[in-house]
């Protein structure tokens, strides 16, 4: 009969632990699928983290190759300037026509630029560039205008208070060419 009451209590506790085992691993699944969320969360998370250091890193690169162009001290500032017509076929220049003007060499946010001022008044606003010694200006007007302008200066005696060049101005079938002499303002 011991035999028996010791088989019973095994088979209980068997039974028992058995339970207790199929209960463990519910849970043991349970913490593993929380766990797998948890991981993919945090692939998720990681993966955005990687884009935004991917986009701050183009981001600070490419500021870093905006090059903000200048003219050279020499050059940047105030001219006055005389130009002078020394050949034309067009009806509104004669040869021998003068004129006075302040040449600003300036820069804007994306290029060199040159401003021609009479009287306060802006003029002409002249793309620029500089490049082996020479100072090359050009304007043009856009389709809507009725007359096709186009002014090309070119500045290649360069000295410390004197630039000379000359400038052509092509209009509809005309063209005209002056003599361009600045001088730096005292102002």
């Amino acid at each position: 009969m011991l035999k028996n009451t010791l088989f019973i209590l095994l088979a209980i506790s068997f039974f028992l632990v058995s339970c207790n085992d199929k209960e463990k691993e519910k849970n043991l699944i349970s913490r593993e699928q929380q766990l797998l969320q948890k991981e993919k969360l945090f692939a998720q998370k990681e993966s955005e983290y990687q884009a935004l250091l991917k986009m701050r890193d183009s981001l600070f690169s490419k500021e870093d190759s905006v090059k903000i162009l200048m003219w050279p001290a020499e050059i940047s500032g105030d001219w006055t300037g005389k130009v002078i017509c020394t050949e034309s076929n067009c009806s509104d220049y004669v040869v021998g026509d003068q004129r006075i003007d302040t040449w600003e060499f300036d820069n804007d946010s994306t290029q060199l630029v040159a401003k021609i001022i009479n009287n306060n008044n802006l003029i002409r606003l002249y793309a620029g560039k500089f490049d082996h010694n020479e100072i090359k200006l050009t304007f043009k007007t856009d389709s809507t205008f009725s007359k096709k302008v186009e002014m090309n200066v070119l500045l290649n005696d360069i000295s410390d208070s004197k630039i000379k060049g000359t400038r052509t101005v092509m209009v509809d079938n005309c063209v005209a060419k002056f003599s361009v002499e600045l001088v730096r303002s005292t102002k």
